[in-house]
């Protein structure tokens, strides 16, 4: 453990480099702790020796390593409540009572972004953990349906699709089939048991039974994709640390990757988790900060992402009040 003393320089230096995005002189803490220079310049070699700060090839300057950004989450940031703005712009998304929860959700992650700049990701339950419990059809006019598919944790999905020169009776009876035959499946092997089960049975009872199938295979096969909502990926444009196309590029190509997103749910629980550069499986020059939600309905994870200069405290009380406002 630290003193004192190299405790409140290390949190200074952390704490400067995250607003300014610039190395931090000695003169420059000296100035903030009333102490002489060279006490300072030996107490930052020390932080240095113990790889918590790293000097930088351009200045005398210090910046904090990843050990350095660990140990500060770890034992010296202090619990930061919202600011009124802050807090201000998500009431409004939360108290909108002509808002459905999703909405809510994709809403505040876009406002999250916009506040910190800073990437923000949704990702929902996996489908395999969701239930067929009923599909049904509301026809809309005479070539267009909207299919309703509702799973045993009370999720309601649409899609409105095509359908010209097909009876709505022989929709209605692929739907009955569907809803005797294989209800209570994962909603990820409806799709299967479509081409298995259900496609050699209904050609018997109806006319246009390929176009019947084809719609409601594409409309299960969507349903299926995973449930991830990347919000704000520009914002890592703004970010001094991003300033090469390599970076860029090597970064987006991440944040695009499913199955790389989809691993941020891995280890759930209930708590914040804070995971910083070699931590997380998305980039060594990011912090993740994650947690996870639960309702009756749903469940999920929320995350945001930046640089490993992040304003830890800011985003830990964002993601505490966004957790608790979706859960109640």
């Amino acid at each position: 453990m630290l003193t004192k003393r190299q405790s409140q320089i290390l949190k200074l230096i952390v704490e400067h480099y995250i607003q300014l995005a610039k190395p931090v002189s000695s003169n420059q803490i000296c100035r903030a702790i009333k102490c002489s220079s060279a006490t300072v310049r030996n107490e930052m070699v020390f932080l240095e020796e113990q790889g918590l700060l790293e000097k930088t090839h351009t200045s005398s300057g210090r910046v904090p390593s990843e050990e350095g950004y660990r140990y500060y989450v770890d034992h010296l940031l202090e619990p930061k409540k919202m600011n009124g703005e802050d807090m201000l712009k998500l009431q409004i998304i939360f108290h909108n009572q002509q808002l459905e929860l999703s909405d809510c959700i994709q809403k505040s992650l876009q406002v999250i972004s916009d506040m910190t700049s800073y990437t923000t990701v949704v990702l929902g339950k996996a489908s395999h953990e969701n239930l067929l419990k009923q599909i049904d059809v509301v026809p809309l006019d005479e070539s267009h349906l909207m299919v309703l598919v509702v799973t045993d944790k009370g999720k309601v999905e649409h899609k409105t699709i095509t359908m010209e020169n097909v009876r709505l009776e022989d929709v209605k009876k692929t739907i009955n089939l569907i809803n005797h035959l294989i209800v209570g499946t994962p909603i990820d092997e409806v799709s299967s048991k479509l081409e298995f089960e259900i496609k050699p049975i209904i050609g018997k009872y109806v006319k246009e039974h390929e176009k019947i199938y084809n719609a409601l295979y594409h409309v299960f096969s969507d349903f299926t994709a995973p449930d991830i909502n990347v919000v704000g990926r520009s914002k890592f444009l703004e970010q001094p640390e991003f300033d090469t196309v390599d970076k860029i590029k090597n970064l987006f190509n991440k944040l695009d990757n499913q199955d790389i997103l989809t691993e941020i749910k891995e280890d759930d629980d209930n708590n914040i988790r804070v995971y910083i550069g070699s931590e997380n499986n998305i980039d060594e020059d990011v912090t993740v900060i994650k947690t996870h939600f639960k309702t009756a309905q749903d469940e999920g994870t929320i995350a945001i992402i930046g640089p490993k200069r992040m304003e830890y405290d800011r985003v830990l009380s964002l993601l505490e009040y966004l957790k608790e406002n979706i859960e109640r």
